[in-house]
């Protein structure tokens, strides 16, 4: 089935009027839509406006709260805590790393855990904003059980992802932004809607078993086992444990939990030295591990980042493809609030 094409901007638009008529202030929705559509337009539909559907049924519930008022509760030195209350990730995340960058300006270094965000989207997007400010970012967040410990039946940790950029010179920003899972949920769900095929080793079902059909899956399966698994779990401890807004350990007792908890960390490169030094070191690696020898079937060795950043710019040119169920979600909601539906390329 072909599928729909829409020119970045529009979709961007769209997005943030739908969630601006559900409630959200006019500036967060913003926010919002920019971060879903940077994923769009980097290839990771998962994390783009195919989530929106669920986000508005999460304000319904009251599980995202549009407006809430987030309140920094601690600034010391480095160090910030920020209760985001409920508020929408991307909206929550963002402050956080505008608190880390600023703490990183005057101590080298910015550190922010914030607590009670909700889903985030594609964290590189916040660690990127560091990149921005020729800094170097780090993001994690963490949530309630999504995926299995190595040798358990059922979700016992999460897929908490960890995103790291680092600004370059000519090159733009290396971004690494991965989940801790095989791959993330969102992947599941975009097969499931679509009605395709998942790989083996993607998720579990509820006996414990490998499938590959997207619905029967009920647990994730961590990357790489045992090291997925645990970088997880530390990241648990980083996020939320320091927030004092556990996860883990009272989902698994049964224990209703709020929200996710984030991290987002700014390091002053400056501080070592010469930006500009610095900025052509990043260059030259990404440039040394291009030119490396390529094995058979292979078009080109790519640096964390590089595919992205292409995609990026075949999207701008051509337009963001929506499978034709998610345009029609999109185009509902859109209907039902009041929004204009902007015309397909």
């Amino acid at each position: 089935m072909s599928k729909i094409r829409i020119a970045a901007p529009a979709l961007q638009a769209l997005a943030r009027d739908i969630l601006a008529a559900a409630g959200t202030p006019i500036d967060d929705a913003a926010v919002w839509a920019e971060t879903l559509v940077f994923a769009n337009l980097r290839g990771v539909d998962s994390h783009g406006v195919i989530r929106i559907p669920r986000y508005l049924e999460q304000i319904g519930t009251g599980d995202i709260r549009p407006a809430a008022a987030m309140t920094l509760l601690k600034s010391v030195g480095a160090i910030a805590l920020l209760d985001a209350a409920g508020a929408p990730g991307p909206v929550a995340m963002k402050r956080a790393m505008e608190e880390a960058i600023a703490a990183a300006k005057r101590v080298h270094v910015g550190w922010c855990v914030a607590r009670n965000i909700t889903h985030a989207g594609a964290v590189g997007h916040f660690a990127l904003q560091a990149a921005a400010q020729g800094m170097a970012g780090l993001v994690m967040t963490a949530s309630i059980p999504l995926m299995a410990w190595p040798g358990s039946r059922k979700a016992v940790v999460s897929t908490n992802p960890i995103a790291i950029a680092m600004p370059g010179g000519r090159h733009p920003p290396l971004l690494l932004d991965m989940a801790t899972a095989t791959v993330s949920l969102g992947k599941i769900l975009g097969a499931k809607q679509a009605g395709t095929p998942i790989p083996a080793g993607w998720g579990i079902d509820a006996e414990g078993a490998d499938t590959t059909e997207a619905a029967k899956v009920a647990t994730l399966l961590p990357m790489a086992g045992p090291k997925g698994a645990g970088l997880s779990l530390m990241i648990e401890c980083l996020a939320s444990l320091v927030a004092t807004n556990p996860m883990i350990a009272p989902a698994l007792r049964g224990e209703k939990s709020y929200g996710m908890n984030g991290v987002a960390i700014a390091l002053d490169l400056a501080a070592f030295g010469d930006p500009a030094e610095l900025a052509d070191s990043v260059d030259d690696l990404a440039a040394t591990v291009a030119a490396q020898p390529r094995a058979p079937g292979a078009d080109a060795l790519l640096v964390p980042g590089e595919r992205g950043d292409a995609e990026r710019v075949r999207r701008l040119a051509d337009g963001i493809p929506l499978p034709p169920g998610v345009w029609k979600q999109l185009s509902d909601a859109a209907s039902r609030l009041g929004v204009p539906v902007p015309a397909t390329i």
